[in-house]
């Protein structure tokens, strides 16, 4: 893990340079993806990045865990509460108040692009780059939110599967409660992206990188990854 955080560390450094950047705006959610991306772009540029915490209808425990993180690696960070921008726009386009009960994904999907618009400010301000915190897993399968989440300047753990994450994670002296939190989006209270997905990370990684699976896993990954190849495409033109 040594060598693979020092040459990400490095490419971090040399995106900075190559695009005339100054430094990083990392979202911190409070879980483990965005943990190692914040403190990959801390070791890259310490004195030119800044963590950005933005609950929206959140469980508390995750902005406690983004401070944590923050606070233990000695990262910059500003916390923005998005609950009122979020419900105004809701009422606003459905004539209707936001219902934390309801799992509509045109509305909670919202809450990504509110935070990627947050993200972009702060980018632009600062001329820093926005880091995004998506894996090679939840790639694979188009887990993300297309212009939230997905819109993003780069990916620095964009090559890695969720177990290659956990082992970085570890060697970066994450905290134990972070790495050993269910993984989740956050988009709604008790929202597992495992149970969401439908398979597990260890069988998605698995696939990932032997080849190796059953029927089930097989089915599951080849119908996320056909409904969600939109997300990683290029907005189309016309062949003429």
């Amino acid at each position: 893990m040594y060598l693979l955080a020092q040459r990400l560390t490095e490419w971090l450094r040399e995106q900075v340079s190559e695009r005339g950047a100054r430094g990083y705006v990392v979202g911190l959610s409070g879980g483990i993806d965005s943990a190692v991306t914040a403190v990959l772009c801390k070791r890259a540029c310490p004195d030119n990045v800044l963590g950005v915490i933005m609950p929206c209808y959140s469980n508390p425990l995750d902005a406690e865990d983004a401070r944590l993180v923050a606070r233990t690696f000695d990262i910059p960070f500003k916390e923005i509460v998005l609950d009122e921008p979020f419900a105004l726009l809701v009422r606003l386009l459905t004539g209707e108040d936001y219902n934390v009960e309801r799992k509509d994904l045109s509305i909670i999907n919202i809450k990504p692009r509110l935070r990627m618009t947050t993200l972009y400010f702060y980018a632009s301000r600062l001329q820093y780059l926005v880091a995004g915190t998506g894996n090679r897993s939840e790639l694979t399968v188009g887990y993300f939110t297309k212009y939230g989440d997905g819109g993003v300047d780069l990916l620095p753990i964009g090559n890695l599967v969720k177990r290659q994450v956990y082992e970085l994670a570890e060697y970066l002296g994450i905290p134990r409660r972070i790495i050993e939190k269910p993984p989740s989006a956050g988009l709604w209270a008790g929202q597992n992206d495992e149970t969401e997905m439908g398979i597990t990370y260890q069988e998605l990684d698995e696939f990932i990188l032997t080849g190796k699976a059953d029927d089930r896993v097989r089915e599951v990954v080849k119908r996320l990854a056909t409904k969600n190849a939109h997300k990683k495409q290029m907005p189309v033109l016309p062949p003429f």
